[in-house]
């Protein structure tokens, strides 16, 4: 059967829950319980710095906290399943008890989505995409939730080994419309697929810059788009800054993105992205 593309929706609907693309770009709050993610800034040691940091991002305007186990940086290795689940469920808990907003769980392990989503978590964003796991994919579709699909050659062991596209835009588009059609396949709704070009997942410099200028070519695949810029390495490449003096190259990025037509924003610093999206919004519906 030929793929076919779907129009994007104003609004994703499951159960009782709803995101609404409607109003400009919802905010992905990034909440990392792990010792090694890329930024310092992101990192939480202990479930009371986890739970502190979620408040904050709350209080900035955050719509939806995007919980972590597992660092997927170049070059990390993988985690085993009992510690990412003992960094992340009791986190979960602890939200989910004192919070109603969108919980999404950063894994690639069926075992932690399960567990996430049993303690209250929304939404799978993964960056294995569910490629090649039938039986990862057909939990999701029974437990009909959204899942994030981020497009990323290898691993992210192995992903910043000499990445090498001819045509970038045309390539990561086929390579996204074979991972959707392998989740429908496995039984997920097209209306609950999220997708992600991958932004610093097996990409060069060059490659990063050419996703966000022709952003416009990927959503036209039909399907919300989320964007992952927040303070990464090619940020730092163009600028020539650490990762800790790379807000307002983030803050710019994701300007671009969002008029390019990026529907969610995945981000360290949650005010700053707040207030990017609400100058955008006055600009837009100004008269």
């Amino acid at each position: 059967m030929p793929f076919t593309t779907v129009p994007t929706a104003d609004k994703m609907m499951w159960g009782n829950r709803t995101l609404d693309f409607s109003k400009g770009p919802v905010i992905m709050g990034i909440l990392n319980v792990t010792p090694d993610s890329f930024f310092p800034g992101s990192r939480a040691a202990t479930r009371a710095q986890a739970t502190e940091s979620a408040e904050a991002m709350i209080a900035a305007g955050a719509d939806i906290i995007d919980i972590g186990g597992e660092s997927t940086r170049p070059g990390s290795d993988a985690v085993p399943a009992a510690q990412e689940l003992e960094r992340v469920v009791p986190v979960i808990r602890e939200i989910r008890r004192r919070h109603d907003i969108l919980i999404s769980v950063d894994t690639r392990k069926q075992q932690v989505a399960q567990a996430a989503l049993d303690a209250g978590a929304d939404i799978l964003n993964t960056v294995s995409a569910l490629k090649g796991d039938d039986t990862f994919a057909e939990f999701i579709a029974g437990r009909d939730v959204p899942v994030v699909l981020m497009h990323m050659r290898g691993t992210p062991q192995t992903m910043q080994q000499n990445p090498l596209y001819e045509d970038t835009i045309t390539e990561i588009s086929g390579e996204l419309k074979a991972l959707v059609r392998h989740a429908v396949a496995c039984g997920i709704k097209r209306e609950r697929i999220i997708i992600d070009p991958g932004i610093g997942f097996g990409k060069r410099l060059e490659d990063n810059l050419c996703i966000i200028k022709h952003l416009p070519r990927l959503k036209a695949l039909g399907y919300p788009l989320l964007i992952g810029i927040s303070r990464k390495s090619f940020i730092g490449a163009v600028l020539d800054k650490p990762v800790e003096q790379r807000l307002i190259g983030t803050v710019t990025a994701n300007t671009v993105a969002v008029l390019n037509g990026a529907d969610i924003i995945r981000v360290h610093d949650v005010a700053e992205a707040r207030e990017m999206a609400g100058i955008i919004r006055a600009i837009q519906t100004s008269s």
